[in-house]
Formats: structure tokens, C-alpha cells, sequence
């Protein structure tokens, strides 16, 4: 009989095993709510029941024990994958259901549950399959192809079922949006036909214009708001718009005084229907999406529209809008698409399905089976309830607990105000201290030189921590992750112009945040030392947790009342208290380093 390994090369599982880590999480938390956008379901219903499944992640800490007392770490990880595979196989057969809502929630509770579980086992094993420097080294490694999992679900996967989508059902209809400074103004006009329309042999989308022409200018928001109104209470009544598979009721008028000097971007509106009266009785729902072009043209109302038999030669309209920080002209092309939209997000999850089986097999055969993964609750040992207790109280019995639970609070601090307020400081107009920059060069910008600089800092750092320790580079990089907070200051006082000088703060700025982490991370796994590791550390990334959520949730009241530029100078301030803390943790000089004495 073969003897198993106790130990691989860390690149031939660390990297799958992080990639498989995020998977579930970008599925349950982000894609799921694209799934059910496009399905109907209205925003209340995606919100409320969306965030509900964030739950197992919060309260993981409660069963993380469980992971310690019973079987291995390595265990646990294959049986959560084949779950999560199951769970992914479950979703892609109760999508085209009646009842699918309710069905592929309970599929997604069960994949949610399930990994956090997962998490639980993988970062345990993570700790005992590799040497401490082996830890040090590849905790950059580890993040990077989590975050890599980030970017598969929020882009590779959407453009898969998007592929999907636009190759079934009827011929894509191709519109094209032109915001320019010179050109007349189009009248909004909501004919109950679309003009010059003449019935055909073929099925497929017809519209009042391919190509519309919208002045970039700004108009009075009261004004803008009727137009929409005027458009989704047309809409509605032609039963072109469903909720829920239900048609909703007719909308409010907003009240904004006339008078008033809010402005909104220039809008245009375009019609939409059916060539003839299809003879399938079903509902052909056409999703409207922007394909290429700049991202400051955008579909505000009318983005889901739906025809069937008796309605298919009523025009519903779809509303465009420029974004009022334009200045200069530009082009959007849009594609209206009827796809099988259920069809496409089956095929996608039957896809998610057999990557984890593929985790699953590759896993099963290639984790090392380090001797130190074993079951705590063994013969002799005390009961569950008892090992339970004792899984917790010999964390916050430990030495120095309270100096470690403050760390893991206050080192972050400045970081979890300044990612709340990033973006809107990004956004909003230079009148009232922003930089003014349009959504699309926000994600330019900050989601994604700022997510390669990240990504750079967190490599960068764990090379570091791996050659000269924790406690070596601990100073420094408490310096990075917060003396950077200046270039928010320079950017708030000199409201640069250059998107080059902005992205150089930027990335800056997330470079210094990815390298400094490093030491946060590992300082997790070094206060998770001992009998119970796995439960530890699963303890650590709950206050890791809080220790986001809290300064997050009252940062925006600071913002307003002291404005950004006394806002970024609060946030270099708030460094104080860690600098004290940081001085007095206790950490191993020799944790991390290579072939420690």
C-alpha cells in the first residue's frame, strides 16, 4: 500500500485551493443577484433575500470548533466541495421551476452554508500543511487567486451566461447611443406604434430607431423625472413590464419642486416590439445591455421588457441618460436581447457543477496528508460539549487577549472608513470637494489599477514577511497600510485633474494597503497557535470581520460633518491609537523565518 504524503509543493494545491475557496462566495453573493435581476425578481425581494444568505459567513465562528473536534481539515474540505457541486447541481435544475425563487434560495443556503464551511477547514489546513515560513511566503499567493476568484465570478461567469443568453432565443437587435455637444435635441414622443411599422414573416425585435442622438447637456431634474415617469406608467399599462411575474402597480410621480436646481444627465427614449404575433403562448422577455462603448451612457428604465401574444405590437420604451458629469461627446452601443434567459443560467450552473467536481477529484488526490491533522475529540477525550467550550475558552483565556483582540479592531481603522468614502469621493462634483470623475472612470480607476496595485502589495509583502519575519516587518508595514492615507489629503486639497496623477494616488494608496495587510494576516495565524487552530482562526476573521463593519458604519456621518478634506486628515490621525498597540502585541521574533532556530 502506498503511504500518503504529508506534504506537496504548495503551488500544486495553495492556489486551486483559494481559487475554490472564493467561488461559492462570488456565486451566493453577487451572482445570484444578476441571476435574479434577470429573472424578474424585483430589487426588494434580491436585497432582503440575497443578504440573508450572507449569514452563514457571519456567524461561522459558532460551528467552527465542530471543524477541529471531528475528522481532518483535508476531509472536510473534499466533503464541502462535493456538497457545494451538489448544491450548484441543485440550483441549475430548479431554475426553469415555477417556483424557483423559493427553490434556488434553499440550493444557495447550502452552498452558502457549506462554504463558509469550507473556509473553516481550507484556512485551517493551510496552517498545518505548510511551515510557518512557508505561511509567510505564500499568504500573497493565497489572496491573489482568491481575488482571482472574484474576477471569474463577477466577470467571467456574467459573460458566460451572457454568451449564453444572446445565442438562443430571437436575433439580437443592435441600438447605438450618441451623446455629442452640438446636435438637436430629440423630442420624447410615446406613440402607442411605431412608425413605418409593417408586420413580417420572421419572428424577431424590432425598434423605432437604431441610432438616437442625445445633446450632452443637463436638464432641470424635475423634468427628467417626468419623462421616466411618463415611460415606466406607459410601459405598465401595456403589460411590458413584469415583477415577479407579476405586473406591478402604476408608479408615483416623485414631487420635485419646479423651481428647484437639482440637475440630472440629457435623456432619450427608444421603442421596442415584436415584428409579428408570435405563435408560441409565452412571454419573450428582452433585457437591453450596453456591449461597448463609454460607460457614461446608460439605460435607467426599460432594461427588462416583456411581449407575448397580446401585447407584442404595443411599443415599450426604453429610457437613455447620459451621466451629468459629462462634458465632451461619446458612443454606447446597446444590445437588445431575447434570449432564454432560464435556459442560459442552467447551462451556467451546469458548468459551476462540474468545475467543483473537478476540485472535488483534484483535491481528493493532490492535499498532502499532514500528520498533525487529526481530530481533537478522540478517545479519552472530554465530550463534544465540553471540547466545544473548551475550543473557545482556551482562545480568550490566552495571554495577552485583550492586547490581540485590540489589534485585530484598531489596526484597520483608518482603511475601513477610507473604503466606504473612496469611491463617493471619487464621484462627487469638485464643488463640494470630490474629484468629479464619471463612473466608468471610477472603475477604470479604483476597481482595476487599484486592484492590480493591491494585488502587487499583498505578493510583495508576504515575499518580505517570508524572509525576515513578522516581527521584523510588522513596523513597516503598520506604515504602509496608513501613512498612504496622505495621498487622500493631497487629492482632496489640489482636486487633481490628471487621470494619471489620481490613478498614481490611487494605486498608491491600495499598494500600501495590499503590503500592509500581509502583517494582518499574519498575525491571525500566529494568535491562532495552538490545540485548536482551525477554530482560532476562524474566531480571528469574525473580529476581522467587525473590525470593517464598525468604523464603516459611522464613517459616512464623520465625512459629512467634517468635509473630505478634514475627513482624510481624521483618517491619517485615527493611525494613533494602532501605533501604541502595535508596539506592545506580543510576537515570536523568530514566527515566519525560514529554518527558524
Amino acid at each position: 500500500m502506498l503511504k500518503k504524503p504529508e506534504s506537496r509543493n504548495a503551488w500544486s494545491w495553495v492556489p486551486s485551493l483559494y481559487y475554490a475557496e472564493g467561488i461559492p462566495y462570488v456565486v451566493v453573493m453577487l451572482v445570484s443577484v444578476i441571476m435574479y435581476k434577470r429573472m424578474g425578481i424585483s430589487n426588494a425581494d434580491i436585497a432582503l433575500y440575497t443578504s440573508w444568505l450572507y449569514l452563514p459567513w457571519v456567524i461561522k465562528p459558532l460551528w467552527s470548533p465542530f471543524i477541529d473536534l471531528f475528522k481532518t481539515k483535508r476531509f472536510w474540505i473534499v466533503i464541502m466541495q462535493l456538497i457545494v457541486g451538489a448544491g450548484l447541481a441543485g440550483v441549475a435544475f430548479t431554475i426553469p421551476a415555477p417556483s424557483f425563487l423559493q427553490y434556488t434560495l434553499a440550493f444557495f443556503f447550502l452552498i452558502a452554508f457549506s462554504s463558509a464551511t469550507h473556509d473553516i477547514a481550507a484556512d485551517g489546513f493551510y496552517m498545518l500543511g505548510l511551515s510557518e515560513n512557508e505561511q509567510a511566503l505564500h499568504v500573497g499567493i493565497r489572496s491573489t487567486f482568491y481575488r482571482l476568484s472574484m474576477i471569474t465570478g463577477q466577470g467571467l461567469l456574467i459573460i458566460l451566461a451572457g454568451y449564453f443568453e444572446t445565442h438562443s432565443g430571437l436575433q439580437p437587435l443592435d441600438v447605438t447611443i450618441n451623446a455629442a455637444p452640438k446636435i438637436v435635441n430629440e423630442r420624447v414622443i410615446l406613440s402607442d406604434s411605431i412608425k413605418g411599422f409593417k408586420e413580417q414573416n420572421e419572428l424577431k425585435i424590432v425598434a423605432s430607431a437604431t441610432s438616437l442622438n442625445i445633446p450632452v447637456a443637463t436638464g432641470n431634474k424635475a423634468q427628467i423625472d417626468s419623462i421616466i415617469f411618463s415611460v415606466q406608467t406607459h410601459n405598465i399599462k401595456n403589460g411590458s413590464v413584469k415583477i415577479n411575474n407579476k405586473v406591478p402597480a402604476l408608479p408615483v410621480l416623485k414631487t420635485v419642486p419646479a423651481d428647484s436646481k437639482k440637475i440630472a444627465g440629457n435623456v432619450g427614449v427608444i421603442g421596442f416590439q415584436l415584428s409579428k404575433k408570435p405563435v408560441e403562448d409565452k412571454d419573450y422577455v428582452i433585457n437591453l445591455d450596453s456591449y461597448s462603448g463609454a460607460k457614461d451612457i446608460t439605460v435607467i428604465e426599460g432594461t427588462r421588457l416583456v411581449f407575448n401574444k397580446s401585447n407584442w405590437n404595443k411599443p415599450a420604451y426604453a429610457v437613455f441618460q447620459l451621466d451629468a458629469k459629462m462634458t465632451g461627446g461619446a458612443v454606447t452601443a446597446f444590445r437588445a436581447i431575447s434570449g432564454d434567459i432560464a435556459w442560459a443560467w442552467k447551462i451556467t450552473f451546469f458548468i459551476l457543477t462540474g468545475l467543483f467536481l473537478s476540485f472535488f477529484i483534484y483535491h481528493f488526490f493532490i492535499l498532502p496528508y499532514p500528520a498533525v491533522d487529526k481530530p481533537k475529540l478522540q478517545a479519552g477525550s472530554g465530550g463534544v460539549f465540553n471540547e466545544f467550550v473548551r475550543a473557545f475558552s482556551t482562545f480568550f483565556k490566552r495571554k495577552h487577549i485583550g492586547l490581540i483582540l485590540t489589534f485585530l479592531l484598531i489596526y484597520r481603522f483608518g482603511e475601513a472608513q477610507l473604503v466606504k468614502l473612496a469611491s463617493p469621493f471619487l464621484l462627487d462634483a469638485r464643488e463640494i470637494g470630490g474629484l468629479g470623475l464619471t463612473t466608468g472612470e471610477v472603475g477604470l480607476i479604483y476597481g482595476t489599477i487599484g486592484v492590480i496595485a493591491l494585488t502587487a502589495g499583498g505578493i510583495l509583502g508576504g515575499i518580505a514577511a517570508a524572509k525576515g519575519g513578522l516581527k521584523k516587518w510588522i513596523w513597516i508595514m503598520f506604515a504602509c497600510i496608513n501613512i498612504p492615507h496622505v495621498l487622500y489629503i493631497y487629492m482632496a486639497y489640489a482636486q487633481p485633474t490628471s487621470i494619471w496623477i489620481i490613478s498614481s494616488c490611487v494605486a498608491g494608496e491600495q499598494f500600501g494597503y495590499g503590503f500592509g495587510f500581509t502583517a494582518y494576516m499574519l498575525y491571525m495565524i500566529y494568535a491562532s497557535e495552538g490545540e485548536f487552530k482551525t477554530a482560532h482562526y476562524a474566531i480571528c476573521t469574525g473580529f476581522m470581520a467587525l473590525s470593517m463593519m464598525i468604523p464603516g458604519m459611522f464613517s459616512g456621518y464623520i465625512q459629512q460633518a467634517l468635509g473630505y478634506q478634514h475627513f482624510f486628515i481624521w483618517i491619517l490621525l485615527t493611525m494613533i491609537p494602532g501605533f501604541f498597540i502595535t508596539k506592545f502585541i506580543p510576537i515570536d521574533p523568530t514566527f515566519g523565518i525560514k529554518n527558524k532556530k
